[in-house]
């Protein structure tokens, strides 16, 4: 039999393999942390296939040995909602790709019942962590299970119309139209966010963010589908809505108060507008 200890050590490494980082913080994350301490009492409803966009097909663990979710599942939180604990290979990858280092100010948006905020509050500590979560269950169990996380604050609200601290990463787990403007600002110089675009029903990506001198750099990397964000996942009717291949030609992204959307503009919403203009002059053709 397959002691807990053996199953994720081995998923740490899967996972550290997926995101490609040369950083070996982030194997020993995904060693350290406990997943099952975050998915309340076993067995689990493992969602798989198809179930990801009809609800339907979910597994149940053959028993609550932690053994079985360390594998690359996702395993239902909230059912009826539709939320879930993540699929850890991609957020292996989007830790890996946001790189975060230790001592920064790390915010998450979305933070379910926080088992990505910990394997986050594990790699930028003692650097403050501060976990945002509208649904209030969550949010409390959350709080219960990052309680021995000294570097980590839950706030259950809004993070759309809520203040953000200043930050060095946004880790964004919620679908949104356009970041909101104070996302951004929440920047600091070289600061980096990530998060899942969804400017319409058949757009999806996750895009990387990153404040330079010039501006607001992003690159959108792969395909990517987030329940929406309270708040932040309807366009107004003014709004320009870019199809995919628009989508992905972004390559900086501007604060309408800064600078007048242009004949670069790939999607124009609210505040916010893309460029296919890179920092700096470049162009994506």
């Amino acid at each position: 039999m397959t002691s807990v200890e053996d199953a994720r050590k081995f998923y740490a490494q899967l996972m550290a393999a997926n995101a490609g980082s040369a950083d070996p913080h982030l194997e020993e994350a995904f060693a350290t942390v406990p997943r099952e301490a975050f998915l309340g009492p076993g067995p689990w409803a493992v969602v798989a296939g198809r179930a990801l966009t009809t609800g339907n097909g979910k597994i149940m663990t053959p028993s609550a040995d932690p053994v079985h979710i360390y594998q690359d599942v996702l395993v239902a939180l909230d059912a009826d909602k539709g939320i879930n604990n993540g699929e850890p290979s991609l957020h292996a990858m989007w830790i890996g790709r946001i790189a975060p280092r230790l001592d920064e100010a790390v915010t998450h948006i979305g933070a379910g019942t926080g088992y990505y905020t910990a394997l986050l509050a594990r790699l930028v500590a003692p650097g403050p962590v501060t976990a945002f979560e509208i649904e209030a269950d969550l949010a409390a169990r959350a709080t219960k299970n990052l309680e021995t996380y000294g570097n980590v604050s839950v706030i259950h609200g809004d993070a759309v119309t809520g203040d953000l601290p200043p930050s060095d990463i946004i880790y964004v787990n919620a679908g949104v139209v356009a970041p909101p403007a104070a996302w951004l600002r929440a920047l600091k110089p070289g600061g980096r966010m990530i998060f899942p675009w969804r400017p319409s029903q058949s757009v999806g990506l996750a895009v990387m963010v990153t404040r330079t001198k010039q501006g607001f750099a992003c690159d959108p990397f792969m395909r990517s589908w987030f329940i929406p964000c309270v708040g932040a996942s309807v366009a107004g009717s003014a709004a320009k809505i870019p199809d995919l291949q628009k989508a992905a030609r972004s390559r900086s992204i501007w604060l309408t108060s800064d600078r007048a959307p242009d004949r670069t503009a790939t999607a124009i919403i609210g505040d916010v507008w893309f460029s296919s203009q890179a920092l700096g002059g470049g162009r994506r053709r």
